[in-house]
């Protein structure tokens, strides 16, 4: 029997400690420690690696404080498009959604077009209308919206209009969720969730729903979901890359993520991931002020974080 694992992410990039109080901050560490349990019950109880993902994104998609679900970044038109991906381990199985506007749990329908369809990427409103007939819930776009969104995308059109988009903040512009699982049986899983970056064109698609560049997952390595300029990562192959060190350069978990991270901060970018390898231990760099991130790993406990310091939350 597997050491058991789970491992999450909720964006790199995260705000400096004095933009948010410390409420706010506070809740956001509660619904990590939320996710992770979520996903533990699962494992836990014997299910399956990719039901544990799929059940700890759910919980930040549903969190006002992640740029996934409610919460999600605007798009230039003040409207939401949103991403997500999942993949299995064991057999390699994936699906995805792109740029999809009226699915409450993008994930939900991530996992529905790989479970309950021939394809593994579906965009827009063919999307959207798969998720309908399978019977995932359907909420109106505005259903997404925050006020921390938008003012952030209001804030973005000002800088862009004094030609000042390059003193933008990684935090906002960008964020993403993902969660990586090791189940009993020894299966890794990983999936991610988007809402793109504040201000983005409408029709673009980052690396979340992308298989290998934001989302990878194959038993006997690792399984990986990453966050950051996803043009890049999709450039990068970024996931799948830190599978194929490992693989094929026979580094550990730690040296292949870092590597990865070096790679695509290379570009002058904010990067992170969070990956979990067959072993059951997790790992999230990055190379921000700070990324919103958690694991539980063998011993039961719940760690999560925000910016350097980690917090113990209790056994799972």
């Amino acid at each position: 029997m597997a050491d058991i694992a789970i491992g999450i992410h909720g964006g790199c990039g995260t705000l400096a400690k004095d933009l948010l109080s410390e409420k706010d901050w506070a809740e956001t560490r509660q619904h990590l420690a939320d996710s992770l349990r979520a996903g533990w019950t699962i494992v836990k109880k014997g299910g399956r690696s990719v039901e544990a993902v799929e059940a700890a994104i759910v919980v930040m998609e549903n969190s006002p404080h992640f740029n996934a679900g409610h919460g999600a970044a605007l798009t230039e038109n003040a409207d939401h498009e949103l991403d997500a991906s999942i993949m299995d381990g064991a057999t390699l199985g994936a699906g995805a959604i792109c740029a999809v506007r009226t699915i409450r749990n993008p994930i939900k329908a991530a996992r529905a077009v790989m479970e309950k369809s021939d394809l593994l990427l579906i965009t827009g409103q063919p999307a959207d209308d798969f998720a309908r007939r399978v019977g995932l819930d359907i909420v109106p776009n505005s259903y997404f919206t925050t006020q921390r969104r938008v003012d952030a995308l209001a804030s973005l059109k000002a800088k862009a209009e004094r030609q000042e988009i390059a003193m933008a903040s990684e935090a906002e512009r960008h964020g993403t969720v993902g969660a990586v699982a090791l189940d009993a049986k020894g299966n890794l899983a990983a999936g991610t969730s988007t809402g793109g970056f504040n201000n983005k064109p409408v029709g673009r698609v980052g690396d979340s729903p992308i298989i290998g560049a934001g989302t990878y997952a194959a038993n006997g390595s690792c399984a990986v979901s990453c966050t950051g300029m996803g043009e890049i990562f999709i450039r990068r192959v970024a996931a799948y890359d830190v599978s194929a060190r490992m693989r094929y350069a026979g580094k550990g978990l730690r040296e292949a993520a870092d590597a990865v991270i070096a790679a695509v901060g290379s570009h002058k970018i904010g990067a992170g991931l969070v990956s979990v390898d067959a072993g059951g231990k997790v790992y999230a760099p990055f190379n921000t002020l700070g990324m919103a991130r958690g694991w539980i790993e063998a011993d039961g406990k719940v760690y999560v974080a925000t910016h350097q310091d980690v917090h113990e939350m209790g056994a799972a």
